[in-house]
């Protein structure tokens, strides 16, 4: 049995350390990558579970369909690649192998947002919620901090349809609201209450908007409510309509592209449903982004302390 952390680390390090523990009674579980154990944190997992591990070298599709492969013949298949590659170049793959079909596989997309920073737009991957949301029979998971990752990679495992989970590569939180311990893939999970605005966000966008609240509150006595929208399809319809009924601003911040991502998606929700709340969604702009760490991206397009605090200030404006 291994050890989970209950220190802050990378979601990928609590993903990689859930996977052996889960690993160890059920030879069921069955990883998949695509010369991605490294960076994937899964060279552990090979070392302890070699029976258990599929090397397919750099060819997205293949992983694909020999994860699929797996699963049909009763295998909890993960199959672990870089998401700008996995969500693009076995894209058919998914769409037809694992959601059409019916297939339960676990599709693992790591460093995925701006995650490799520098390698630039090649290797950014702010196209995957949209790419992913558009085909029907597949759950998509951004997990926010350590414990979400967890249970979200419980849940996924004993799944029996399909799902993409998405990780980035930064140290996150333990737990963003250790009050909060119950995990549900497709419910949201309310970080803090607040009654003047509301963040809605996604996997590693959910901390910048914590912090915003604290700016908020401390300068200027504004109370937010942050929910971390970890599930992006299907949505908590009831929660978000729920928080929309006070009619006050929303915001939603999503490391991806403003086109067809989190933002998108509250908002055809709620404006459906007669919602009137002002309304701003927070990501990468519809460009070719800068080069940078993931930090300084952030910083750039407004993804941070400050900049989310100035968002909300002027949505708060009479």
């Amino acid at each position: 049995m291994v050890e989970i952390k209950t220190s802050d680390a990378a979601n990928l390090e609590v993903f990689s350390e859930v996977l052996q523990s889960l690993a160890a009674t059920d030879r069921d579980i069955m990883v998949v990558t695509s010369d991605s154990r490294g960076s994937g944190k899964l060279v552990p997992f090979g070392q302890k579970f070699p029976e258990q591990i599929v090397e397919v070298g750099i060819a997205e599709q293949n992983l694909v369909g020999v994860a699929t492969g797996l699963a049909s013949m009763g295998k909890k298949a993960f199959a672990v690649s870089p998401a700008c590659f996995l969500t693009a170049r076995a894209l058919e793959q998914i769409k037809n192998d694992v959601a059409y079909s019916d297939n339960a596989v676990k599709l693992i997309g790591i460093s995925a947002g701006v995650s490799y920073g520098a390698l630039g737009t090649t290797h950014h991957s702010l196209h995957d919620f949209a790419a992913l949301r558009a085909i029907n029979n597949l759950t998509i998971v951004a997990p926010a901090d350590n414990f979400e990752t967890a249970e979200a990679i419980k849940q996924a495992a004993e799944m029996q349809s399909p799902i993409y989970l998405r990780f980035g590569k930064k140290t996150m939180p333990a737990n963003l609201n250790s009050n909060v311990t119950d995990f549900k893939i497709g419910k949201g999970r309310i970080i803090q209450e607040g009654k003047d605005l509301t963040f809605i966000a996604t996997g590693e966008a959910v901390l910048p908007c914590l912090e915003a609240a604290k700016l908020l509150k401390k300068d200027h006595n504004i109370s937010s409510k942050i929910i971390s929208l970890h599930t992006i399809k299907p949505l908590d319809t009831e929660l978000l309509l729920s928080t929309a009924s006070n009619n006050k601003p929303i915001i939603t911040v999503e490391e991806h592209s403003i086109n067809g991502g989190l933002g998108e998606a509250v908002a055809s929700l709620l404006f459906q449903n007669g919602c009137v709340n002002k309304f701003k969604i927070i990501g990468l702009p519809d460009d070719h982004t800068v080069s940078g760490s993931q930090i300084e991206i952030f910083n750039h397009y407004g993804i941070s302390a400050d900049g989310l605090k100035n968002t909300a200030l002027n949505l708060l404006k009479p």
